[in-house]
């Protein structure tokens, strides 16, 4: 498989030759596979750099602090561990959001019923009020993302890309958080 960046675009350029010269120095080679995930990858963080920088720090937090809120906007009142595990974060990334997330009134922490140690993070209503504010922004900033492709396009995309996801989650090799 080859991959042709657009012209004078550095955003995909690097995936082309990686193939190429990994191609050439490790004949034999998975090129789909290579494109795959550096396309993935490249195209993700390029995302996740335009939602951060565009909506989510204007707002006044990080992107790990956004999939905190939204999670528990979206699962409710979680104890810590499983707003980690919902988030697809480590614990000690949720503790450290947590403290700053309470500091600025978005979220409360109250004792958990599970043992003395645990927590139930919940959005306060000034977080809800903020994450539902911001959620508008960012899903406009997710229309925009989608209209590079014809509808067609987007329909094929997202079910492939929730096919790779749920026979990745399926799959016993496959680590997870």
């Amino acid at each position: 498989m080859s991959v042709d960046p657009p012209p004078d675009s550095d955003f995909l350029s690097l995936a082309g030759i990686a193939i190429d010269e990994t191609q050439r120095r490790l004949p034999g080679t998975d090129r789909s596979a290579m494109a795959m995930v550096l396309l993935l990858t490249r195209v993700a963080s390029g995302l996740v750099y335009d939602l951060e920088s565009t909506v989510h720090r204007p707002a006044g937090w990080s992107w790990s602090a956004w999939r905190l809120l939204f999670t528990i906007w979206v699962a409710g009142p979680q104890e810590s561990r499983r707003a980690a595990e919902l988030s697809g974060m480590s614990r000690a990334a949720v503790s450290a959001l947590t403290n700053t997330l309470s500091a600025a009134g978005l979220l409360d922490r109250t004792p958990g019923s599970a043992d003395g140690r645990s927590v139930v993070l919940a959005l306060t209503e000034k977080g809800t009020a903020a994450i539902e504010e911001t959620f508008l922004r960012h899903n406009a900033r997710e229309s925009e993302w989608a209209r590079l492709l014809d509808p067609e396009d987007l329909a094929a995309l997202n079910g492939l890309l929730a096919k790779l996801a749920g026979a990745a989650h399926a799959a016993e090799w496959v680590n997870r958080r």
